[in-house]
């Protein structure tokens, strides 16, 4: 059957309506041959049953059956043209628009249907007249685009005044005056353009796959922390759990000991009266048949020694002793808080040490000093005069307030500073944002980007926070350590000899470099005229 096709013309098996290889081919009574969608298409748009290739009428419309044998090498011949491997439209080759199935690569494009043939699809336009006046091109994508939309021509001109893409015609009149050149020209430095920008998404494409990286390292980092504190946190709580229920059980074990001896000692008692009971009830018998008895010698011999065996213990004074439980829940609490005192002094202690392991050097900055305040040759101290030093009023400096800042700064991660303020009345620590406010009366509050704490009259603590947290502190510090924790937006102050957390600024958001805080605030004619001394940090 193959070998019998391929004497064939192709033409042989072409629509001669669609001009297209059979489709479900039919034969209608003259004898000529039609798809069958073709055919009904055309009798219903002519309303005419009338043969387009010999004219021929009929009076009813004849019953369409499809012819098999003409289907079959219309089949062959579509897979025989497919075959050509050459023929069928690569990716980034423009295809023909008629073409179903498999898509055959366009031969030309038209301008005025604004669509793509190919070798056999186009022969319509080779062939009838109305087709032959159309304008063919060679073959394009997006024809829309292409097509100047007022003239109908091809843009094949670029305007570099307006940015836009014309036809010849609209380049002789609305753009007549403008810088025009063709689109080759136009388009070649635009590729260097193009070649930059690919050079750039190519970077930002580095950038964002390194920014995954980072992200995937600090989620798995910060998963490895939590999982450490979520261990640390059980094996506290444990040991603390096993404090409680070890005080529960010897709470108990005293308790349930002492009620056993009470219990011990009424079992005593009524075993004795028992068989107390059990003698007189014999005695009483004998004193039965006594006083029946007419043997008056027997009776005057026996009533003696029968009174000396009667029992001659008097129980109306004795009673049960009751024991006392009172204070006792409240001594094994007193002993449990002790006992918990002691455990929770030494995880603080723990505590502390593991944010001391973050420390850094922290030196003064005495471009932010106010002018006030003496600093120390090697950064570390500070304390307040009433001499004005004349110095340049920077935008750095502190213009009203009596403080001064690091020379470091903290924009990642974890640090940890200790100041020392033995024998101090008064004094402000903290960190604050390196935009913050330095001129004038501050307001000290996060919202202001201060995060600090105070101490006023030698024994009150306050947080700024807006409003002001009033702190209960346990014991005075002499050393105060700040710890920031940037991503997790935490500040906290620990007095360092109790190893206590004075205060905690949490769920902050960080988006600015921070900047250790100092003020020892005015030295009150002597009272307050102590320094801050940015102290070694020695891990507890």
């Amino acid at each position: 059957m193959l070998a019998a096709s391929c004497l064939l013309s192709q033409d042989q098996f072409l629509c001669s309506i669609c001009l297209d290889v059979f489709t479900s081919p039919v034969t209608i009574p003259c004898g000529h041959n039609f798809c069958k969608s073709c055919i009904t298409a055309d009798w219903r748009i002519n309303r005419k049953c009338k043969c387009p290739c010999c004219k021929r009428l009929f009076d009813l419309i004849p019953e369409l059956h499809v012819n098999i044998f003409i289907a079959e090498m219309a089949a062959q011949f579509k897979q025989a043209a497919v075959k050509d491997v050459s023929e069928i439209a690569k990716p980034g080759e423009v295809s023909c628009d008629f073409c179903t199935g498999v898509r055959l690569k366009a031969l030309k494009s038209c301008l005025v249907c604004q669509a793509s043939y190919c070798e056999i699809h186009l022969q319509r336009h080779q062939k009838v007249s109305g087709l032959l006046r159309h304008k063919l091109v060679v073959p394009l994508d997006n024809l829309e685009d292409r097509i100047c939309s007022k003239h109908g021509e091809l843009k094949e001109l670029y305007c570099k005044t307006d940015q836009i893409c014309l036809c010849h015609f609209c380049s002789e009149t609305d753009h007549e005056s403008h810088d025009v050149v063709p689109l080759m020209e136009a388009s070649k430095g635009k590729k260097a353009e193009l070649g930059k920008m690919k050079v750039e998404i190519h970077e930002m494409v580095q950038e964002r796959k390194l920014k995954i990286q980072e992200l995937r390292q600090s989620e798995k980092l910060s998963r490895e922390a939590a999982d450490r504190q979520i261990a640390d946190g059980l094996q506290i709580f444990t040991a603390l759990t096993q404090f409680v229920e070890t005080g529960m059980s010897e709470l108990t074990e005293q308790i349930t000991q002492k009620q056993k001896t009470t219990a011990e000692q009424a079992e005593d008692f009524i075993t004795e009266l028992t068989q107390e009971i059990s003698e007189l009830v014999n005695r009483n018998v004998e004193v039965e048949q006594l006083s029946c008895s007419e043997d008056h010698l027997r009776l005057l011999q026996s009533l003696s020694p029968l009174k000396a065996s009667l029992p001659t213990k008097n129980w109306t004074d004795i009673s049960l002793r009751q024991p006392s439980y009172e204070g006792t829940v409240a001594r094994a609490l007193a002993q449990l808080k002790e006992s918990l005192s002691q455990r929770v002094e030494e995880l603080l202690k723990a505590e502390l040490k593991r944010v001391q392991q973050y420390a850094v050097d922290v030196t003064l900055d005495p471009d932010t000093a106010h002018p006030k305040l003496i600093l120390s040759d090697d950064g570390k101290q500070v304390n307040h005069s009433n001499v004005v030093r004349n110095l340049p009023d920077n935008p750095e400096r502190f213009s009203f307030c009596v403080v001064v800042l690091a020379n470091q700064s903290f924009s990642t991660g974890r640090s940890y500073y200790e100041v020392e303020v033995k024998g101090k009345t008064k004094w402000d620590l903290g960190v604050i944002s390196v935009s913050a406010n330095r001129k004038g009366q501050v307001i000290s509050c996060p919202e202001a980007g201060y995060w600090t704490l105070q101490l006023r009259n030698g024994n009150e603590y306050v947080a700024l926070a807006d409003p002001d947290v009033l702190l209960s502190v346990k014991s005075q510090p002499q050393r105060v350590g700040v710890f920031v924790d940037y991503e997790e937006g935490l500040v906290s102050f620990y007095n360092v000899d109790s190893a206590d957390i004075i205060f905690s600024f949490t769920g902050c958001f960080f988006t600015e470099n921070l900047c250790p805080f100092f003020s020892p605030c005015f030295n009150d004619g002597g009272g307050n005229s102590a320094p801050l001394r940015i102290s070694v940090v020695h891990e507890t």
